[in-house]
């Protein structure tokens, strides 16, 4: 396969997945209780044979450069890295990334090295499995200058995407960035015939699905040169990639399978509820496709008397007496007995703690949560009501903040004994 450099965008703020994104880069929020968003991508490119990658950050990437460090180390004998490239100051100036393709063109003397011939750029906060290579190919055999990865939103989730339609050949004859009315999505409807690349499941929902892109990209060397130091275009999916429809070849690339943009509250709680159903709408626990991660050394499960059901939970965890449903509970968690957890995440704690603090790690005894997420470290006390019974939407508290009437207790913050929620 043609030599070809994969770049993973995660220097957005991450304000919509805020306030999981308070402490850490959007890539290295937790995912799954074990894992973290950066995982899936880097996990692809390896199984696709990729392994010259870089990620590129720019706010709050300490604990990103630690996890990528302690996780992606090729031995000496093979040609591959996993690198963080963070916005910084240089000679003649420096700045904030202005936009994902900007973030490209600040580190471009770093990219722009003999023998690359294609950039796959990739998003750092999706959740699918994907095999890049079928993309590659098909790119290199169209001749095209641009290949776009498609799935599918529904009309009600059209806006939050690029929108695009395809003739019969994959070639992309529209393309518009985030419509936000019926009008400005009119005509991009996704037709039977595109519809049938991906089985039965839309059966009878023409002209309420869409083709949307999954913000994977292939780039010819040449033209995303030309884009990024030629012109002052600083935004795939607002300029470049508009502006490659009128003037260059550019090709959809169609791919059926599971994929889920992980860029809200609510798409984050989705996903995670997804992963409990029976089969889940994404496996981790495929063979032959395994998601890396850091791997740790920590104890068993130790269950005492708890009552489980429907639920992940991750190594380390000490469960006392305690009711969990349809929920996952991360690493080194700490649930005390009678605390009842129900449709909820709870991500775990970093680091195991003796028992000396008035309120400890993990959630106390006889708390009852539903339908929330708990950040690592955060210290839940004893009798703790987090319900949101009034249904309230959206809220920022001191402790805690509601997101479409998720429940987010940030990282290492402390609810006190008897609050209620």
């Amino acid at each position: 396969m043609a030599k070809t450099l994969c770049i993973i965008l995660g220097g957005g703020a991450g304000t919509r997945l805020y306030p999981l994104t308070k402490y850490r880069a959007k890539p290295a929020v937790p995912l799954a209780g074990k894992y973290r968003l950066i995982d899936v991508p880097i996990s692809n490119c390896i199984h696709s044979g990729l392994r010259e990658i870089f990620v590129l950050t720019q706010y709050l990437s300490a604990s990103l450069n630690r996890h990528v460090a302690q996780t992606y180390t090729f031995d000496m004998f093979t040609d591959g890295f996993v690198e963080i490239l963070a916005a910084e100051q240089r000679e003649g100036g420096g700045h904030w990334y202005q936009g994902t393709a900007d973030a490209i063109r600040q580190h471009w003397n770093t990219f722009d090295a003999p023998g690359l011939e294609y950039f796959l750029v990739l998003p750092g906060d999706a959740l699918y499995t994907m095999d890049y290579r079928p993309m590659i190919q098909e790119h290199i055999k169209s001749g095209a200058d641009v290949t776009i990865a498609v799935n599918t939103v529904p009309r009600d989730m059209a806006h939050h995407f690029g929108l695009l339609a395809l003739d019969n050949e994959g070639n992309i004859t529209d393309f518009r960035e985030k419509p936000k009315t019926a009008e400005g999505q009119k005509g991009l409807e996704a037709p039977p015939e595109i519809l049938a690349h991906f089985g039965d499941k839309f059966r009878n929902q023409e002209g309420n699905i869409f083709l949307a892109s999954m913000g994977v990209y292939i780039f010819n060397r040449k033209v995303l040169k030309k884009y990024l130091l030629e012109t002052n275009l600083d935004d795939f999916g607002k300029q470049i990639i508009p502006d490659a429809f009128e003037n260059h070849k550019c090709r959809g690339h169609i791919f059926p399978g599971y994929w889920e943009d992980i860029g809200t509250i609510k798409a984050f709680y989705e996903a995670h509820m997804g992963l409990l159903l029976e089969p889940p709408l994404f496996k981790f626990a495929d063979p032959d496709w395994s998601i890396f991660t850091h791997p740790r050394f920590l104890p068993n499960i130790y269950a005492q008397t708890a009552n489980l059901e429907n639920c992940r939970i991750a190594e380390g965890t000490n469960l006392h007496g305690c009711t969990i449903r349809n929920s996952i509970v991360g690493l080194r968690s700490q649930i005390g007995d009678g605390a009842v957890v129900e449709d909820s995440i709870i991500m775990g704690c970093d680091h195991f703690e003796d028992h000396s603090h008035k309120v400890p790690m993990g959630i106390g005894s006889r708390s009852v949560i539903k339908r929330a997420i708990i950040d690592k470290n955060a210290r839940i006390g004893r009798g703790v009501k987090i319900l949101n019974i009034d249904n309230v939407m959206e809220r920022d508290a001191d402790c805690y903040t509601i997101r479409d009437g998720i429940v987010i207790v940030p990282k290492n913050v402390v609810i006190p004994d008897g609050m209620v929620i």
